[in-house]
């Protein structure tokens, strides 16, 4: 019964916001249909969370939230429903980290946002490294999903204008150490390098401090033509 209560929701919510938005979001048939994987976006508002969950739906998706988004009614509905866990920021969240975890070993989409919070102009802010933490442990693929427009949206819907939402999918990589001791440096040097590659989806003007691609090495990845072979099943 719940499976189909979420199913109607959330393709209600879709047909909504798709009224609401013009969506551009050519290449979403880039994630795959199966098999674990971390999707990480940029942070600019609330639309993007119903709008990129609608648009990966029907895969099984969740991800972290902040813990206080259970105080509110409506957030604590939709997020319960959607199955979304529970994150208390500022602190090292063990219980979240497992859940996170435990879903991504039922081979869950676990989507979540590196800049920990809003950045509210749609220019990318400096990312926290907490995702390499959950990335080694799972050992999974990661994905790049950038999206820019819906920064504007509530002043649209105020105007009763539509908002055009765009979305790009990038490649997927692992994290690869090559043995190296994961200090608190290179694990924010890791991230980094995760967001200059997310920025390079984005509009230059909403790159923010990701805004010199020539930065980025590429030394800690495997990219897609270097997974083992039982995952590029997944992504052909």
């Amino acid at each position: 019964m719940t499976n189909i209560f979420r199913w109607f929701v959330t393709n209600a919510m879709k047909l909504g916001l798709h009224s609401l938005c013009r969506v551009d979001a050519p290449d979403m048939n880039k994630i795959p249909a199966r098999g674990p994987l971390i999707v990480y976006t940029n942070h600019t508002g609330s639309i993007e969370v119903p709008m990129l969950y609608g648009e990966i739906f029907p895969r099984p998706l969740t991800g972290w939230a902040k813990v206080e988004s259970w105080d509110n009614w409506f957030l604590n509905w939709i997020f319960t429903l959607w199955g979304g866990i529970p994150l208390r920021r500022g602190e090292a969240d063990l219980s979240a980290l497992k859940k996170a975890l435990a879903v991504l070993k039922q081979g869950y989409i676990f989507g979540l946002s590196p800049e920990g919070t809003r950045n509210k102009t749609g220019q990318l802010i400096p990312a926290k490294p907490g995702v390499v933490l959950l990335a080694l442990q799972a050992n999974v693929p990661l994905l790049p999903v950038a999206h820019w427009g819906g920064e504007n949206f509530t002043t649209n819907l105020k105007k009763l204008k539509r908002t055009d939402f765009h979305i790009r999918v990038g490649e997927p990589f692992r994290i690869n150490t090559n043995g190296a001791r994961i200090s608190g440096e290179i694990r924010q040097e890791i991230v980094d390098e995760m967001m200059y590659r997310l920025a390079a989806l984005l509009p230059e003007e909403y790159r923010g401090v990701y805004s010199d691609l020539s930065k980025t090495t590429g030394k800690y990845f495997m990219n897609a033509d270097e997974l083992p072979q039982k995952e590029k099943a997944h992504w052909e």
